[in-house]
């Protein structure tokens, strides 16, 4: 860790992510050997991730948002 990714971390814990948003943009950041440490700890989410990565606009059956997404185009 760098007092760069130490400032960073200050700057991000100060807005109003969850802690699940900042999980699943890290499995997006992470290089190999980092992707494989988070998958390994958090392998709901890393399912959830893929499975909204290949969804029409991230949204899944039985997400609240699909009616209304789906009302739109009716």
């Amino acid at each position: 860790m760098s007092i760069r990714d130490y400032e960073l971390s200050q700057h991000i814990a100060g807005q109003l992510y969850t802690f699940h948003s900042l999980v699943l943009a890290a499995m997006r950041r992470a290089d190999g050997e980092n992707l494989e440490r988070l998958k390994t700890a958090f392998p709901s989410a890393w399912e959830e991730l893929k499975a909204r990565y290949n969804a029409p606009g991230g949204i899944l059956p039985g997400d609240p948002e699909r009616c209304a997404h789906c009302q739109q185009y009716h």
